[in-house]
């Protein structure tokens, strides 16, 4: 099949398969078609993510986020820090540092400048490991997004760019709810 022409068939896939967006009919409005077709791939190249991750690394996709926010800042982070960049409780990521110090991929020291904070960073070992894993993390992700050429691929970049700045006022100005009112 042509380039060209490669666009103009699109696979069918059973009703069964396509979880999320089965979910969607002709009458729904393009919005909600939308939002469940964004929501089934990005499910689907999460759980591919995950099973290699798991397979090929026995690490699971949060120990791998752990360790790409410290691979991208050298220096360490805090713990307060690193939590709220990958969006989980301050628990979850005490949890993952004791894994992560015991396989001897990530250091704690006490934060110079503020004595009641701790930051980690990556050792040696935990960084050769890491970066291991992104490449082949990379290369999964160029395979899965092969179904799209260059320019339709650099397209759907700049069209979910513009969705994410339409979203931001949106996300800043929403109401608080009473859970986050009372913290």
């Amino acid at each position: 099949m042509t380039p060209a022409r490669r666009f103009t068939h699109v696979h069918v896939v059973a009703q069964d398969r396509l979880g999320q967006e089965a979910r969607a009919q002709s009458s729904d409005h393009s919005a909600v078609r939308l939002w469940l077709r964004l929501l089934s791939c990005s499910t689907q190249i999460e759980q591919v993510i995950r099973s290699r991750l798991r397979e090929r690394f026995g690490v699971t996709l949060p120990r791998f986020d752990y360790l790409a926010q410290l691979e991208r800042h050298p220096d360490g982070l805090r713990l307060n820090t690193l939590s709220r960049n990958l969006m989980v409780t301050g628990g979850n990521v005490t949890v993952l540092t004791e894994q992560l110090v015991a396989d001897g991929y990530v250091t704690r020291i006490v934060d110079p400048r503020d004595r009641r904070s701790t930051i980690v960073s990556l050792t040696r070992t935990g960084r050769t490991q890491f970066l291991a894993m992104a490449a082949e993390h990379e290369q999964w992700l160029i395979e899965l997004f092969d179904g799209l050429d260059g320019q339709h691929r650099d397209m759907l970049y700049e069209q979910l760019g513009r969705l994410r700045a339409h979203l931001a006022p949106q996300q800043d100005s929403r109401p608080l709810s009473r859970k986050e009112r009372a913290s």
